[in-house]
């Protein structure tokens, strides 16, 4: 009889799944797939062919795939490689703190290049994949300037303190915050333009809007002191590191595929006495723009 297994069936979304199938004809070519539908209902898939054993069996930790979406030994090849079947789609999670991913693993005992979505599988196996873990809270940030959310962890703390910063789509990004608060961070996930009352276009970039909200993380009981880390992406990573120099109370950043100088937009800042010295430096030549 033929058995797929995914375990752990419930967990976070960064933890590993070990994937195994028994009960095969020894040497069967099969057809492994993973599917989800993300909360606007796009459909993202992505599918793998593997062999059999000798006895039958088949483990995603050893074995390798020779074809379909990647090949080699990918234990979580068929999470990450899932793509949405409509273009220029991005899988983000929205509501972080009630509902999971559902994702759909299907096993085949055909292999080849055709749309498995409408076949009946051999065997099935639904795994949850969850942004937040029990006792983490979400708390609405609305103070001052500053517009985000913060998560902490279950705890009394004092935890280490990080803002995340995403790029340039804008508003408030939330699924990095509550991960990491699951694995023990306060984490104030940050918006800074095309959120709520906060400019619908970024036209220039206000070191000292995210220097109040550093100032305003620090001072949570629940966060370590002196200094805090960002991390960033995109624009946001070009931020990071403006954060990074200027701001003592950033101590660690993080920078994600982000420019090494201000890009576009320009940055203002009080913050720093000879500040306006390291942004002459800090900016790119015009010719280079």
């Amino acid at each position: 009889m033929f058995q797929l297994t995914a375990t752990p069936a419930s967990a976070l979304v960064d933890e590993l799944v070990h994937i195994r199938v028994t009960g095969l004809p020894p040497l069967q070519l099969v057809t492994l797939t993973a599917s989800l539908k993300d909360e606007k209902g796009n459909v993202f898939r992505s599918k793998a062919f593997y062999k059999a054993n000798e006895v039958g069996e088949l483990d995603l930790m050893e074995a390798p795939a020779f074809g379909g979406d990647y090949v080699g030994v990918h234990p979580m090849g068929l999470f990450w490689s899932l793509k949405c079947q409509k273009a220029f789609r991005r899988l983000l999670k929205q509501d972080v703190m009630n509902s999971p991913f559902w994702v759909t693993l299907n096993l085949y005992d055909t292999v080849g290049l055709q749309d498995f979505s409408t076949e009946e599988p051999m065997a099935s196996q639904v795994v949850q994949r969850w942004f937040s873990a029990p006792g983490v809270q979400r708390v609405q940030v609305r103070e001052g300037r500053v517009r985000g959310a913060l998560f902490l962890p279950p705890g009394e703390g004092p935890f280490p303190g990080v803002i995340d910063l995403f790029g340039g789509r804008g508003g408030l990004v939330e699924f990095r915050a509550s991960l990491l608060a699951a694995h023990g961070f306060a984490v104030l996930a940050l918006a800074y333009f095309a959120y709520e009352d906060l400019p619908e276009l970024l036209q220039e970039i206000d070191l000292e809007y995210f220097e109040e909200a550093a100032n305003l993380l620090l001072a949570h009981p629940k966060v370590q002191t002196p200094g805090i880390g960002v991390i960033s992406v995109s624009k946001g990573a070009e931020i990071g590191l403006a954060m990074a120099c200027f701001l003592k109370q950033v101590v660690a950043t993080i920078c994600i595929n982000g420019t090494t100088a201000i890009y576009e937009f320009p940055l203002s800042t009080q913050v720093c006495p000879c500040a306006s010295v390291i942004l002459d430096l800090f900016q790119p030549p015009q010719d280079v723009i």
